[in-house]
Formats: structure tokens, sequence, C-alpha cells
């Protein structure tokens, strides 16, 4: 087994570190947020509940809009710079937020934080950059287990500090992206050289409308992209209604809630860590894709309609190998455009991503209050996880429908600018693609 290069190990080293560390930041402030919200407006728990909401669509608007910026900026200067401004701009935010002795201090540090806030889908595309095609679904696996790392340790580091005092969070966060820019500054090299970006940055197809145009471009594409948006639209079932659900069906208290959470992301960073990488090689994307997308189903409709709690712990690990099907839906959409796009791809899918996040909130925790009024014709409180199962098996059906003749290969290259014309040249940061009998599986 031939070992990667050395600079390309660096790198996947620095994209891991950097989706852990602003998973921790983001995470570090889940439980404090609400509460200094509480303390600025000087109301109520309703009062600072309809606020944190909106302050969630402002983000979420945000980043709808300048993602497909990022990414289109990334494609025309490199992806490095954009990394750096956006862990940098993190740090700022979180200082502010810190700081912040005014609620409207606060939607400024959220906007900014959705304008900034690039580093996740501009990862994606420099894995894209340094990756081989057939090892990218393992990488991507890779940056799966970073979520679920950051997931399990920032709520619960967050309540530790936050009892000791409220904008301590803050402070940890921004310190924390403050340290992932300094060691990108020294260690990132850049995945995209100058002969495969974009010969000019053309605002008219960074904006959202233009950014997912690109997803219309072949019929693979627009179905990954349905696909991609109704999983995103799916997550929200969990995240919008679970704390509420837990309390009404099960009883379960805010440790038991968090003791929950952790489970989940423990399981999620073990199934994207140790499986992606491995089955994804010896069965192929197809398969691992629409099984993670059956698992996903059988998880919400055993959530949905369990009437015991440890019926509901059930469908965790299920829960879990749902995992699987994102990192092949990554991989199978970055071999649908050119290297000098692949930003602009990312900020589609983060825009997708964003669109979700403005009105997804609102459908379930409108389904879920349905589903308990005492008016209700049919009582089913798990009636917004009985959603997330049907909005996957439209999932499916067109992950299926766009997979449908098995191994998708890129199209065929369209004209360009002579000025990045070369779109064969090596990456100069993993010039060394092993051939397919080696392999890339090392952990950075």
């Amino acid at each position: 087994m031939t070992s990667p290069p050395a600079p390309r190990r660096a790198a996947l080293a620095f994209i891991f570190v950097t989706v852990l560390l602003d998973m921790l930041a983001f995470g570090i402030i889940i439980p404090v947020l609400p509460h200094l919200v509480e303390q600025l407006i000087g109301g109520g728990t309703a009062s600072a509940a309809w606020w944190v909401g909106v302050l969630s669509t402002v983000f979420a608007i945000t980043q709808f809009v300048f993602s497909p910026i990022q990414g289109a900026l990334s494609d025309r200067f490199g992806r490095r710079p954009v990394i750096l401004i956006s862990n940098f701009g993190l740090a700022i935010d979180f200082f502010v937020l810190a700081l912040a002795p005014t609620l409207w201090l606060l939607f400024v540090g959220r906007t900014v934080m959705g304008m900034t806030a690039a580093s996740f889908s501009t990862a994606n595309a420099y894995i894209a950059d340094i990756t081989p095609k057939d090892k990218r679904a393992g990488a991507y696996g890779l940056l799966g287990a970073a979520f679920g790392v950051g997931f399990v340790l920032g709520p619960g580091l967050g309540g530790w500090l936050g009892a000791m005092h409220l904008r301590l969070p803050f402070y940890v966060a921004g310190s924390l992206a403050l340290c992932n820019f300094l060691y990108g500054l020294f260690v990132l090299p850049e995945s995209l050289p100058p002969e495969r970006r974009s010969a000019r940055f053309e605002l008219h197809t960074a904006h959202p409308i233009g950014a997912l145009k690109l997803l219309r471009r072949t019929p693979q594409l627009l179905g990954m992209g349905v696909a991609s948006f109704l999983v995103f639209l799916a997550h929200y079932a969990l995240q919008i209604t679970f704390v509420l659900y837990a309390d009404y069906r099960y009883h379960w208290g805010p440790q038991s809630v968090g003791l929950v959470l952790m489970l989940v992301g423990a399981c999620d960073g073990l199934v994207q860590a140790l499986l992606t990488r491995r089955l994804t090689p010896r069965f192929g994307e197809r398969p691992v894709l629409l099984f993670g997308m059956l698992c996903g189903i059988a998880s919400f409709v055993l959530m949905g309609l369990a009437t015991e709690g440890w019926v509901f712990l059930l469908g965790i690990p299920l829960m879990a190998l749902w995992g699987l099907s994102n990192p092949p839906i990554q991989s199978i959409m970055t071999r649908q455009v050119e290297p000098s796009e692949q930003g602009r791809l990312q900020g589609a899918n983060t825009s997708l991503g964003s669109f979700a996040g403005i009105f997804g909130p609102y459908l379930f925790a409108q389904v879920f209050a349905w589903s308990i009024a005492p008016a209700s014709r049919v009582h089913v409180p798990g009636a917004a996880f009985l959603l997330a199962a049907l909005l996957l098996v439209f999932a499916l059906l067109a992950a299926v429908r766009a997979t449908r003749h098995g191994e998708i290969e890129p199209p065929a290259a369209t004209p360009i600018d002579p000025a990045h014309a070369s779109h064969t040249a090596a990456l100069h940061v993993a010039a060394n693609d092993l051939p397919p009998h080696e392999t890339t599986e090392h952990h950075p």
C-alpha cells in the first residue's frame, strides 16, 4: 500500500480539523444562545423562542444568498483564501456575539455568520480537488465524522461553559475559529491551481437562482440535487421537534434529551468514520446510497410510531446508517461538473440546505403542533417524523432515477475559455493520484 503524498495528507488533516472546529464552535453556542436572547429582550421564554426562530431564519436566508457567491469566488481565486476568510469572519462574529449588549447586534452577528460560514461548502470543493474520483465518498465520510464528533462534544461543552458564565461559550467559539484561521494560514496549501480556475467571476451565475441553474445541466445532477434538497428538509424533523416530542410522548427531561443527542452524534460519527470508506469501494456508490436512504425511511417510521422510549432509541442506529447516503450523493454530483465549477456546485448545494432551512423549521413545527392539538381529528404525535419518512421516499425515487444507468461518468467537457482550458493538469497538492488498486484509507 502506497501512502498518499505528504502535502495531500496535511491538506486533508486541515479540512478535517476545520470542519471539526467549526462544528464545535457552532455546537458550543446552541445551549446558551436562547438564554442570551432572553436576557437581552428582558421578556419571557415564549418571546425569546420567537426571536431565536427569527435569528435562525435570518441566518438561513443570508447563507442562501451568499453561499453561491462564496463558491464562485473559490472557483475564481482558489479555495484557500475563501476558507481562511471564512474562519476569520466566524471568529470576529463569535466575539461580536460575546460582547453584544443589544438584540440588534445579535442580528448583525448572525448576518455576518451567514455571509462567512463558507467553510463547509468550500471544504467539500477542496475534497473534490485533491481526491481521486473513486475515493471521494470515503473522504466525504470523514467530513461527516467531523460533523458527528462536533455535534457530540459541542453542546455538552457549551452547557458546561455557560453554567460558569453565559457569554463564555461565545468567547471559546471565537477562539476556536481564530486558531483554525491561524492553523490554515501556515498549513493549508491551495488545491485549485491557476490553470484550473474560472477565467472570471460572473455575478449573474453567483446568485442563488443562477447557481441552482447549474443543477439542471444533466439529469443525474438534477436528480441528485432534488434528493439532496429533500434530505436537507427531512433533517429538520429531528432538529425542530425532537425536544418537544420527547417531552410530550416519553416525558424525557433536558438531561435525557442531551444524552440521546450525544448518542445520535456518536452513532453518526462512527458510521461516517468507519463504514462509508469501507462499504463504498466494496459495494459501489449507488447501492450504499440507496441502502442509506432505506435506513433513513425506516428510522423515521420507527421513531414516529414508537409509543415507548426504548423503541424510539432503536431508530437511532438506523438514522446513523442514513448518513451513508450523503457521501455518495456528494461524490456523484462532483463528477458531473468541471474542476473550475466545484465551488459553484458546493455553493448551490449549500443554498439548497439554506432554502430548506428557511421554511423547514416552520413546516415541521406546525405539523407537530397540529398532530397533538386537542382539536385535531387524528392524534399522531409522530406525524412530523412520518412526514420526513415520506420526503425520503421521494428522495429515494429521485436517486434511483438519477442513477438508474449504474456507474455515472462525467459529462463531455463543455467549451471554456483558453485561460483555464487545462483541466487535465495534475493538482499540485495531489499530483500523484493513486491507481485503482491502491488505497487512501488514512485518517488525517
